[in-house]
């Protein structure tokens, strides 16, 4: 796959280097009430700088993805500090949970895409959330972004006509059409074979460092290890120092 255009006409200004991206102190979270109730999540800390790409791994179960909604604003933090871009979501008013939700873009292993529409209705969702965009300014922008992922012949396509790779290639579109700051990915490449998968991860992180964003990707994928600047072990609901299996 060619990637023939560059993301430099559509994108924003540098971040400020100063902020961390994600800043997470002391961060337990609980399932269920009462006697029923279960921790997932303990005394969590984590943090992330601006453009950095980090990949979270550990076994099915450890927390992993419960982490990553949290980050995304997909669940309510409950205790501890959770900062995204420097914007405290513990206890936040739904409000600010929404504006910093504005900030990710979110990447799900099973694509997330509507099969009712089609591949440049799909990407055109990712602007939905911001609301100030017409819908001419939604599909020229889908439009562009599409043809940057390699799927300019394909955005009349429905997604049961694409293959695999390609309902990726329009889940990544979608998350960086409003150029968020940070991309958060979960298991992106785990329907995928060996080609499709890396073609995956590096069409993300070519995209992420154009728009200089940060990416934070949940994953058990070995094959693709390689393309993080920093790799953190979760188990059991806790962040572990070294991966035991690495030793």
């Amino acid at each position: 796959m060619q990637i023939n255009k560059s993301l430099s006409t559509i994108a924003q200004s540098p971040r400020d280097p100063i902020l961390k991206a994600i800043s997470v102190e002391n961060l337990s979270h609980f399932f269920g009430k009462g006697e029923l109730q279960k921790q997932v999540l303990f005394d969590i800390n984590l943090s992330i700088d601006r453009g950095e790409i980090v990949i979270l791994t550990g076994p099915s179960g450890s927390g992993k993805t419960t982490l990553l909604s949290l980050m995304g604003g997909l669940r309510s933090p409950q205790s501890g500090s959770l900062k995204i871009i420097d914007t405290e979501l513990v206890g936040a008013p739904k409000g600010t949970a929404l504006n910093s939700r504005r900030s990710c873009g979110y990447i799900f292993q099973a694509h997330n895409l509507h099969s009712s529409l089609t591949v440049i209705e799909n990407a055109m969702m990712g602007l939905e959330v911001q609301g100030t965009y017409s819908r001419p300014e939604r599909r020229d922008r889908a439009r562009e972004i599409l043809g940057i992922v390699g799927l300019e012949q394909r955005i009349d396509y429905y997604p049961e006509n694409l293959s695999g790779g390609q309902k990726q290639r329009v889940a990544i579109a979608r998350a960086l059409i409003s150029h968020p700051k940070i991309i958060l990915a979960d298991e992106p490449t785990a329907a995928l074979d060996k080609q499709s998968g890396r073609e995956v991860v590096t069409l993300m992180q070519k995209l992420a460092r154009e728009q200089g964003c940060t990416i934070l990707m949940v994953t058990h994928d070995n094959r693709i290890l390689d393309v993080a600047d920093r790799i953190v072990y979760m188990e059991d609901g806790r962040l572990a120092a070294k991966n035991p299996e690495a030793q």
